[in-house]
């Protein structure tokens, strides 16, 4: 099993910055990679970002390339998504989830982080 927990949201203006962080804890040596999503009402849960923890390969979906930056610290087995330029249509509950070397799925979730950008 592995356990994530998320920090790092908040209220923020359009423009600003916040940066999320997810500790794991647990049997983390079968993550595969860790990804972030996200979710706003009324809205199917959105993937955002993911990170190897081997390589560091990283992808995102197009709408927050240029501006969220995800990475991740191995020794503290924590993971980070950095948010320049924020948006309004970027509020939404942000959720850390671990994705495993067997079969590639994402089992394990945080309870997620509320991120509210205000206009």
């Amino acid at each position: 099993q592995v356990q994530l927990v998320e920090s790092g949201g908040g209220l923020v203006q359009a423009g600003g910055s916040l940066r999320l962080s997810c500790a794991a804890s647990g049997r983390t040596f079968s993550v595969y990679a860790m990804g972030w999503f996200r979710q706003a009402p009324g809205k199917e849960r959105e993937f955002v970002a993911r990170i190897t923890w081997g390589s560091g390969n990283t992808y995102y979906v197009d709408s927050v390339k240029g501006r969220f930056t995800i990475s991740r610290d191995n020794a503290k087995n924590t993971v980070y998504l950095q948010m320049n330029s924020l948006k309004p249509e970027d509020t939404a509950v942000y959720y850390c989830a671990a994705q495993n070397v067997v079969g590639l799925n994402y089992n394990y979730w945080g309870q997620g982080t509320q991120v509210t950008v205000s206009s």
